[in-house]
């Protein structure tokens, strides 16, 4: 065989075994990740705090939907769904079925755009590029009345826009949350303004976005919670994620960092004192247009809060 077709095939068979892995394996090892961060007041009792975020769920995907089920075993004091929890017009039913148990829970949520519309097929090469928004008008709307009132109606608050106080194991939060950046429904206006009474601020919104962030910390939020990025979905082994499909920097792609009004480009690691702690979760789902991830597992997040130093 010619050298040049020889490296060709191996080239081809390789890039097989990447694509076979990425979409049938890694994309449902799920995992837990878990945090500690310090945003309580001094001498207050943790809180654990259950972040789930982007199952892109469709009613035949079970697996996904037993191992979130499960979620519930963590027994936490509040969970947090930051959106993009369907991904076809049949699938409410079986998103409220996968999130059953832990609706038992104190919760609060925000809605991201595949709650909005379905997800459209498109070249997989424009998750490459900083920004690939959702053509609105030229997908299918899904059942958005119908998720929202099933969270509602066990007891979960809306975020949607909003601010709402809630009181967990004795202490006080104050969530503030916005509609979706990523398709500019985010009304900041309507929800500025600091925490009352002392209470401890938690912004939350689907799409991490600067806008968004920047006024949370100007607000004093403490902690930031965030999905939408799926931590690049397709990164590069050693290196890391390529895009964060928003303006968010990708040093900030998922797990724990700090922000502060104007933070931009700036490392966490320069942050004041006063920064707030941002989570952005990478997900439990894809895209049923784009079924891969690489070098980057769904994932929900388990964060403990605890009182500052």
């Amino acid at each position: 065989m010619h050298p040049v077709t020889a490296t060709t095939l191996g080239l081809g068979a390789a890039g097989l075994g990447v694509l076979g892995w990425a979409s049938l394996v890694e994309r449902n090892a799920f995992v837990l990740r878990r945090f500690t961060v310090p945003v309580l007041p001094a001498g207050a009792a943790p809180l654990r705090v259950l972040h789930v975020s982007d199952l892109h769920l469709v009613p035949r995907q079970r697996h996904k939907a037993r191992w979130v089920r499960g979620l519930a075993a963590l027994d936490p004091d509040l969970v947090v769904n930051t959106g993009d929890n369907i991904a076809a017009v049949d699938a409410v039913p079986a998103a409220l079925d996968a999130l059953g148990p832990l609706l038992a829970k104190p919760g609060v949520f925000v809605l991201g755009s595949n709650d909005y519309f379905s997800p459209q097929v498109k070249n997989p090469l424009g998750y490459l590029r900083k920004y690939h928004p959702k053509p609105i008008g030229t997908t299918r709307r899904l059942p958005t009345e119908e998720l929202v009132r099933g969270l509602r109606a066990q007891g979960w608050r809306d975020l949607t826009n909003r601010r709402e106080r809630l009181t967990v194991r004795g202490l006080q939060l104050e969530f503030v949350g916005v509609d979706d950046p990523h398709l500019q429904r985010d009304r900041l206006g309507a929800v500025r303004g600091p925490a009352t009474d002392g209470t401890v601020l938690v912004g939350v919104t689907h799409a991490p976005y600067r806008r968004v962030l920047d006024a949370y910390a100007a607000d004093g939020a403490r902690l930031i919670i965030a999905g939408h990025t799926h931590g690049g979905q397709v990164c590069v082994p050693g290196y890391g994620a390529l895009v964060t499909n928003c303006d968010l920097d990708t040093s900030r792609v998922k797990g724990v960092s700090r922000w502060w009004p104007g933070a931009g480009d700036t490392p966490s690691s320069a942050a004041p004192d006063h920064a707030a702690w941002l989570e952005v979760s990478a997900g439990l789902g894809t895209s049923p247009t784009a079924p891969v991830r690489l070098a980057c597992r769904p994932e929900a997040t388990l964060l403990t809060l605890v009182a500052s130093p």
